[in-house]
């Protein structure tokens, strides 16, 4: 089990700022904890599934400028199943699974709308145990969730108390 405390969370806001920045760099810029120990923190963070660094692709930048919200009303015994599937195609980029009137959530990137359209009506919703199908696109997207941050009433909290934060 894993403890976060605040300097965790800084060393997590630099790196989702830039997650290529060494150690050192991240070190120097708080001015309070040496390399070694940014290092061991992120290395500890990674291990323990607190962060993740890796790519972010941009969709558009292949082509795929066309996103779609699509809500499943799935039947009761076949929602994880359906969740799965949908997770493997390639042009889903987000699958979970919900409670309240859909049972899945997917987010669905294509060249164009038609692309959407074929995908929902020939794919989604021929999928056995799919009941129904709600699709919303997607002009804009305001904050991703790889853009998201530790709330700062959090990240207050903690330096406030000195509490930290038990992740796992």
């Amino acid at each position: 089990m894993y403890e976060i405390d605040k300097i965790d969370v800084k060393i997590v806001n630099i790196l989702l700022e830039d997650g290529r920045m060494s150690a050192s760099q991240i070190a120097r810029e708080l001015g309070e904890i040496s390399e070694r120990a940014v290092r061991y923190r992120i290395e500890k963070m990674i291990d323990e599934g607190v962060i993740q660094i890796s790519a972010v692709v941009r969709p558009q930048a292949f082509g795929l400028a066309t996103i779609a919200d699509v809500w499943l009303e799935v039947e009761s015994d076949h929602i994880l199943e359906v969740a799965k599937k949908m997770a493997e195609y390639d042009n889903v980029s987000y699958v979970a699974c919900g409670i309240g009137e859909t049972d899945v959530s997917i987010q669905v990137v294509a060249r164009d709308t038609s692309e959407i359209y074929h995908f929902v009506t020939e794919v989604v919703r021929k999928t056995i145990g799919v009941r129904k199908t709600t699709t919303s696109i997607v002009p804009m997207i305001l904050k991703d969730v790889y853009q998201w941050r530790v709330p700062a009433r959090i990240s207050g909290e903690m330096v406030g108390s000195g509490k930290k934060i038990v992740s796992k």
